[in-house]
């Protein structure tokens, strides 16, 4: 009986691939920051993060500094520096340090749009404390969505099945070239090769809000719904080229819906000049939207279409 043996890759496919990781890890391994959190002298949680800028701001995840009172960052060259909270937002889990340090290597950032399910993803972090420690895999699956630790529904998540371990939170998922294209935030426990990281456009709109602010500014307006899907005859009757909207199914006391005569029923199709096809979506329009200003807001009440104004109040913070 004929012996089957294995198949072997050829030897440059696995040169190559070897040598564009190898690359991809000398360029972006000096930008990877070690985040040690201290709470009175004592270590109280690790994590990781990116060099954005070259003066000192560095990306990570709101629950790797949330809260802390000591921040100190490691850089791949043994420099260790104290860090100083610039902005957290557990809502997107994300969070904004920064170091005073001269001759910084701040990370290439990619467009996450581009992103194809099937390129190649290298995870850069500091695992368990291990310094700059580098898994790789594909990009998954895009689109993705995962509620942060303060229960708020985030979207534009990539998946990977790059490894990611506690530790590595905070850290750039790159691609080949060495850019930026997510920020490691999760794994599913249960699950192998699941992991999970914030789209780098995501993370760069609200880095910038961070750095600005020091915080993001939501819009709230009161509804409790759920997404429904806009019956044919009335995509046709109003020439609606949407199909789903946000079926509202209560509406707070003296909120911004209940002012602007928002009712049970209603459903929402459309707030300012943006198209609302579900919670998801309103969610996000309403992090893009300023406060206390005037806002149409869409809607299909029974058959009919109905348009009123709205001012949307600020969301209150939440918290891990």
């Amino acid at each position: 009986m004929a012996q089957i043996l294995p198949i072997a890759a050829p030897p440059d496919i696995l040169d190559g691939y070897s040598a564009t990781v190898t690359s991809v890890v000398e360029r972006v391994a000096p930008s990877v920051a070690g985040i040690d959190v201290r709470v009175d002298g004592r270590r109280a949680g690790s994590g990781s993060g990116f060099v954005a800028t070259p003066d000192g701001f560095i990306i990570t995840n709101s629950h790797v500094v949330h809260g802390a009172r000591e921040i100190e960052v490691a850089l791949l060259d043994g420099r260790r520096f104290r860090a100083m909270p610039i902005g957290d937002d557990p809502d997107s889990d994300l969070a904004v340090v920064r170091i005073a340090a001269p001759e910084l290597f701040p990370a290439e950032i990619g467009d996450s749009a581009s992103v194809q399910v099937g390129q190649l993803a290298i995870a850069l972090g500091n695992p368990f404390g291990l310094q700059c420690t580098v898994t790789a895999g594909v990009v998954s699956a895009l689109g993705r969505t995962l509620r942060s630790q303060s229960g708020h529904l985030m979207d534009n998540i990539i998946q990977t099945d790059a490894a990611l371990n506690p530790g590595n939170s905070g850290g750039p998922l790159v691609d080949a070239r060495g850019r930026v294209i997510g920020v490691n935030t999760a794994i599913v426990a249960a699950g192998q090769g699941i992991c999970f990281a914030i789209a780098a456009n995501t993370a760069t709109r609200l880095a910038g809000l961070l750095i600005r602010d020091g915080k993001v500014t939501r819009g709230y307006i009161g509804i409790a719904g759920t997404d429904v899907d806009v019956p044919r005859y009335l995509q046709r009757m109003h020439a609606l080229a949407q199909t789903r909207g946000i079926l509202v199914q209560g509406v707070e006391p003296h909120s911004p819906a209940s002012r602007a005569g928002i009712e049970e029923g209603d459903v929402v199709i459309g707030l300012g000049d943006g198209v609302v096809d579900g919670v998801d979506t309103l969610h996000k329009v309403l992090t893009d939207r300023h406060v206390d200003a005037p806002t149409k807001v869409v809607l299909l009440r029974r058959n009919a279409l109905v348009s009123r104004t709205i001012i949307p109040g600020e969301a209150q913070p939440r918290s891990n």
